[in-house]
């Protein structure tokens, strides 16, 4: 049996997952425009990566294909995402370096094309449920695959999307914090909730790098030297917390190809 291929996908900071063998670049059509993924194989099991922002950061948030990426993994035969977050906190008790696998989201984004059904497809207009927006399934995956690789997350976290490519101001802050929100980015929707209509199992984990607009002590200016750090030293706790997760898949997934014992 061919086993379906877990999807990955990354923004700032995560270009290359760097334990993916056997890799080769696809650009995969879709009726949405053209996705740019990279196929490979990580402890045994194959994988599509998917970086957002392109190659060198040459996307802005606000521009990303996001239909076409999530059509391009369901067409690649993806089953289960795996999504990475890089985010400011708004909680103020989150910290730079802070993990979170996220629960619920608030959009606040404005000008993007957040749906396949638009009228203008077979399907017509469909509604679709976005009760558990974040799978709950793959969400205790990436759970387990934490507290296996000794790595601290929080269980629960409701992202805040804003439009980007700008930062917030301490209003919208404000605003997204009455609301419950825990994080602040600009690439997770409409991501998620096209991941929920074209069928997909989504989890995602956020990496807090930085304080949101007024949150905290300090009111200073957010500078990409000062995210630039934080993932420098931090993003090899999300990659651990993936590698975990593939192997266990991987062990699990053997121990069922294999069949009961004699």
């Amino acid at each position: 049996m061919t086993r379906p291929p877990l999807g990955i996908i990354a923004g700032t900071g995560f270009y290359d997952l760097g334990s993916l063998e056997d890799t080769t670049e696809q650009t995969v059509t879709t009726a949405f425009g053209d996705a740019r993924v990279t196929l490979g194989s990580w402890h045994g099991i194959p994988v599509v990566f998917l970086t957002r922002h392109g190659a060198g950061h040459s996307v802005p948030p606000h521009l990303v294909n996001y239909r076409a990426n999530i059509r391009a993994l369901a067409d690649l035969g993806v089953r289960d995402v795996v999504a990475v977050n890089v985010t400011g906190g708004i909680d103020p008790a989150l910290a730079p370096g802070d993990l979170l696998v996220l629960d619920d989201f608030l959009d606040f984004t404005r000008q993007r094309p957040v749906t396949f059904f638009d009228g203008t497809t077979p399907e017509g207009v469909v509604h679709t449920d976005v009760l558990e927006p974040y799978h709950p399934e793959i969400r205790r995956e990436v759970l387990e695959a934490a507290s296996a690789a000794g790595r601290p997350v929080r269980d629960g976290g409701v992202y805040a999307c804003f439009e980007g490519p700008r930062f917030e101001t301490r209003a919208e802050i404000r605003l997204a914090r009455l609301a419950g929100a825990d994080v602040a980015g600009m690439t997770g929707v409409p991501e998620v909730t096209l991941a929920a209509e074209a069928g997909l199992r989504y989890a995602a984990i956020s990496l807090v790098v930085n304080p949101a607009s007024g949150v905290g002590d300090a009111d200073e200016p957010i500078t990409m030297e000062e995210i630039d750090a934080v993932l420098a030293s931090s993003a090899a706790d999300v990659l651990a917390v993936l590698d975990e997760l593939v192997h266990t898949r991987a062990t699990l997934t053997d121990a069922d190809e294999d069949g009961p014992a004699a």
